[in-house]
């Protein structure tokens, strides 16, 4: 136990006498189920990441006034400030999405007059102006990649003060701008059971780490961004999208559940996919029965591929989920619960909105940046000492011997 939070609960077992019992999995953001803020946002064709955000940071749902107000001022933000892109951007391009992200972070600090001034009101204001801003430093830098290293066309379209950040996103990556109602809702929904993980997942107790030596905010939601960037953390479900494309050329009937099963145990063996032995997009360290972000993003994922050419795919991600825990078990030889979670259906979501690959974990980060801003304002606010758990040390004591003995 590494610390308390007001903001988030994340509840996948029960511990009884000592064992832990499985149990549905629960998401609970500011005492607001998972499940009940999806329903009253998208299930009643409500933008919702915008009002999500805004219970992230202050704690309480808006009234319509308030999140009007909140809206507002994250139009205002998401301009980058002037010049930012091209000095900051253009004429330092990255191959990686995420390494530029965390860059441009880091660089806003010096476009801001008083970066050091960690007051209430200076720290809320300057998490709504990343948050609306991280979206506009990621489509940039994604196109200035796709000129550079892929030599394809670079779009620089205008931003649309109109358009909710689920919205712009899709506007701004897309040549012709031009997106669906469906989409914009689903990639809105993928925003807000992104946001907020709790406070011990890696990259939010990174922010919570370095916000407690008393850094800048910048430098503390840099940090969460490169933690985020890591294969074990945000970097699974790009994981998940390479796995796909192996089941689908290594199984010629995806929808015969016994090749399925065959080759998930030769994966789990070791003797095929990469060769670690894992299926990503399974298992979780907290869930057990089931992840809520998954079976929400499953159940609304499904209704975008019915009758498209991902519906196939879609099928076979849910073969994979149904008998991956008992060939997991005859493999392994384990009665250990595992379920799906929410990178197993998050890559094929983003390519079905045309999202490209390499944007799948700064997707992540686009949405978390309202949860690691949670958490660092909780941590000024309540954190009274810095952050600094112990390693016990395992060296033996040695001579030292002279350079001329050695």
């Amino acid at each position: 136990m590494a610390g308390i939070t007001n903001i988030c609960n994340v509840h996948g077992y029960i511990v009884n006498e000592g064992e832990r019992e499985p149990m549905e999995g629960e998401l609970i953001y500011r005492g607001y189920s998972i499940n009940e803020i999806v329903a009253n946002t998208t299930g009643k064709n409500r933008f919702g990441f915008e009002e999500t955000a805004y219970l992230l940071l202050f704690g309480q749902l808006p009234t319509k006034e308030q999140l009007a107000n909140f809206n507002e001022m994250l139009s205002q933000f998401r301009e980058l400030p002037p010049g930012f892109s091209e000095d900051m951007i253009f004429k330092a391009p990255s191959r990686n999405i995420m390494n530029k992200m965390a860059r441009s972070v880091l660089a806003l600090y010096s476009y801001e007059d008083d970066p050091e001034n960690q007051t209430l009101e200076k720290e809320l204001l300057r998490a709504v102006s990343i948050i609306a801003r991280l979206p506009s430093a990621m489509v940039d830098a994604y196109q200035i990649k796709r000129r550079v290293y892929d030599h394809e066309s670079l779009y620089m379209h205008p931003l649309n003060p109109n358009e909710c950040t689920a919205e712009s996103i899709l506007s701004t990556l897309r040549p012709d701008r031009v997106y669906t109602e469906e989409e914009a809702h689903l990639l809105d929904l993928m925003l807000i059971i992104h946001a907020e993980h709790g406070g011990g997942n890696n990259s939010t107790f990174t922010c919570r780490t370095l916000t407690s030596s008393g850094t800048d905010a910048y430098s503390a939601y840099a940090g969460a961004i490169s933690s985020l960037k890591g294969h074990r953390h945000g970097g699974a479900n790009f994981k998940v999208i390479n796995q796909l494309e192996d089941f689908k050329e290594h199984i010629s009937d995806w929808g015969s559940d016994s090749q399925v099963a065959d080759y998930l145990a030769k994966v789990i063996r070791g003797e095929a996919g990469d060769g670690t032995g894992l299926i990503y997009g399974m298992g979780h360290a907290i869930y057990t029965l089931s992840d809520p972000r998954a079976v929400i993003l499953k159940e609304n994922a499904m209704k975008l591929a019915k009758g498209t050419e991902f519906e196939k795919e879609f099928m076979l991600l849910d073969a994979v989920e149904r008998l991956t825990p008992q060939v997991f078990a005859d493999v392994k030889d384990s009665g250990k619960a595992m379920c799906a979670n929410v990178d197993l259906y998050s890559g094929l979501v983003y390519r079905m909105l045309k999202i490209p690959a390499e944007l799948n974990t700064p997707m992540f980060a686009v949405s978390r940046i309202a949860g690691w801003s949670a958490h660092r304002i909780e941590e000024l606010l309540t954190g009274k000492r810095i952050i600094r758990p112990a390693y016990k040390a395992i060296a033996k004591r040695r001579k030292y011997i002279d350079i001329e003995d050695r």
